[in-house]
């Protein structure tokens, strides 16, 4: 037997309102990928930062190659060869990515020469970066490349991935693998979290569940299911999503030729952007990350103002030009894809953070209903099984997946018209997943017209009636979910809708026209 990678024996850390690991032990030996599974809130992420030095232990030791450590800070922890890629990202917005990832290199390193090492990596791994561009100019999706190629910068021994492949595509998701599987048979281990049970079964081949901050079980995922690695985590399967076919009701959104010029040199020009939302239906956006996603969601939340009125229009009211809280009375309600300082204010409590999308709470005489906030955010914790210490935890003290939880919840709740929803399920268990999917979808037969932005391939086929594609700025046409296909939405994510149209038209029999429509045709050609 060889000497483990790691070693931890008995770790327990306590905050006032949870223990949040009691007791835990792990064994992961060199060149095994070893997944931890466990629902939101079962202390995964604590235990990843006691092993990187981020969070100190109440009790319990640390061996590492077979020695004992004390990893007081992320630098210690980086120079005995542990690296980890967070869930919530740990980058200077405004620095660029190079300097960034010189951060935490070795100081001898110049920016030149670290940037030529990000380019050099970014291609030879397909996780395509700009070195120079500023990291507020990024999306999720493209920060997270950044983590990961600050981590593969540093040869580490030991890989910690926190959800890695949340906001990423199939075939980025794919092209990473190679990559784990490479440095795994070099003989680095790797921790991986992910909520995504095929992964891991895929990838691991060793595995912990935790529950409530308890090792509850170990196993060898290439010989469970999806199933019984759902049982292991929640204690039983996910309910089976009901999508019931329904005719769709009138237009609610309507996007009529959005043209937007990027606001900043690294952003994406919107190009003839049209689209329709009716009542009672869920219309679904693929993309790879930073096509002008953002840009697009910027637009229809009203956070940026600058396009023609009638470019936008929510219930047949022109809004282009209105802010957030004139189309929030409109009955438009908005989640975006970043939780903590866009989603909610980290250091506010969760009742007043149901201030940033709820106009009722305050009365006509100007003051705060607070008892009636407590008592709305309790009723969201309690219907979305969010783990918070109630109404007046901090928004900061939730992990990832429960605040998620709660964001949803608490547009779900104020019963809007039009849902626009970007990234629903990122980073949230299997079970809290089929939750808050089962949720758009009776919102949705409720008669409220849903847009979703995710780049989760699995949840659009799954929830949408209807999918659309942007890439570079525009978008495709839709496409019935019934008639899509994983491999025609992989090609268009990379803008080829207009060849897979003309490769279906030229399959497709040519119906007999009367001759002056012959004339029409010939003069006119194919109108894509």
């Amino acid at each position: 037997m060889s000497i483990p990678r790691l070693q931890l024996a008995h770790i327990t850390k306590r905050y006032p309102s949870v223990v949040a690991n009691d007791g835990v032990s792990l064994t992961v030996q060199p060149g095994e990928t070893h997944a931890v599974l466990g629902e939101n809130g079962a202390g995964k992420s604590t235990l990843m930062k006691v092993i990187y030095g981020s969070v100190k232990p109440d009790e319990g030791t640390v061996m590492f190659d077979g020695q004992p450590v004390h990893i007081r800070n992320p630098q210690e922890a980086r120079a005995l060869g542990i690296s980890m890629v967070f869930q919530h990202f740990s980058l200077f917005d405004t620095l660029t990515v190079a300097e960034n990832v010189w951060l935490g290199l070795d100081k001898s390193l110049t920016l030149q020469q670290v940037t030529h090492s990000i380019t050099m990596k970014a291609t030879e791994y397909g996780l395509d970066i700009d070195p120079s561009r500023p990291v507020h100019t990024l999306s999720v999706g493209e920060m997270q490349r950044v983590e990961i190629i600050r981590s593969l910068l540093t040869n580490p021994k030991l890989l910690i991935l926190d959800e890695p492949t949340s906001v990423l595509t199939p075939q980025a998701v794919e092209k990473l693998f190679v990559v784990l599987k490479k440095l795994a048979s070099e003989g680095c281990s790797i921790l991986y979290i992910s909520h995504k049970l095929h992964e891991i079964r895929e990838l691991c081949n060793a595995c912990t569940v935790m529950r409530a901050g308890k090792v509850t079980g170990v196993c060898d995922p290439r010989r469970e299911t999806n199933a019984s690695l759902s049982r292991l985590m929640i204690g039983a399967e996910p309910p089976e999503l009901e999508h019931h076919d329904r005719q769709p009701g009138d237009v609610v959104l309507s996007v009529n030729g959005l043209t937007l010029p990027r606001e900043d040199q690294f952003g994406v020009d919107l190009d003839d952007i049209r689209l329709q939302v009716r009542a009672g239906e869920v219309v679904g956006i693929a993309g790879v990350s930073g096509n002008g996603q953002r840009e697009l969601l910027y637009a229809l939340s009203g956070e940026d103002t600058r396009a023609a009125s009638a470019m936008i229009e929510v219930s047949g009211h022109a809004v282009g030009r209105f802010g957030p809280a004139h189309r929030r009375h409109l009955g438009l309600h908005f989640v975006p894809e970043e939780r903590l300082g866009r989603g909610a204010v980290p250091t506010l409590s969760l009742s007043q953070n149901l201030l940033l999308t709820r106009t009722d709470a305050v009365g006509k005489s100007g003051w705060i209903d607070v008892k009636g906030l407590r008592g709305q955010a309790a009723d969201i914790i309690r219907r979305f099984n969010v783990k918070a210490g109630g109404p007046d935890a901090v928004a900061r003290s939730l992990s990832g997946g429960n605040l998620q939880k709660f964001i949803v919840g608490r547009e779900i709740d104020a019963r809007p018209v039009l849902l626009v929803i970007s990234q629903p399920t990122w980073g949230v268990d299997v079970g809290a997943s089929a939750q808050i999917r089962g949720e758009i979808l009776k919102l949705r037969d409720a008669g409220c017209a849903v847009l979703v932005v995710s780049e989760e391939l699995e949840e659009l086929f799954e929830i949408s009636d209807r999918l659309h594609v942007i890439a570079k700025g525009r978008l495709s046409p839709s496409v019935d979910r019934a008639r899509a296909t994983v491999t025609q939405i992989g090609e268009w994510m990379s803008g080829l809708w207009v060849v897979h149209a003309l490769r279906d038209a030229a399959k497709a029999p040519t119906p007999a026209l009367p001759q002056r429509g012959r004339e029409e045709d010939q003069q006119g050609g194919l109108n894509v």
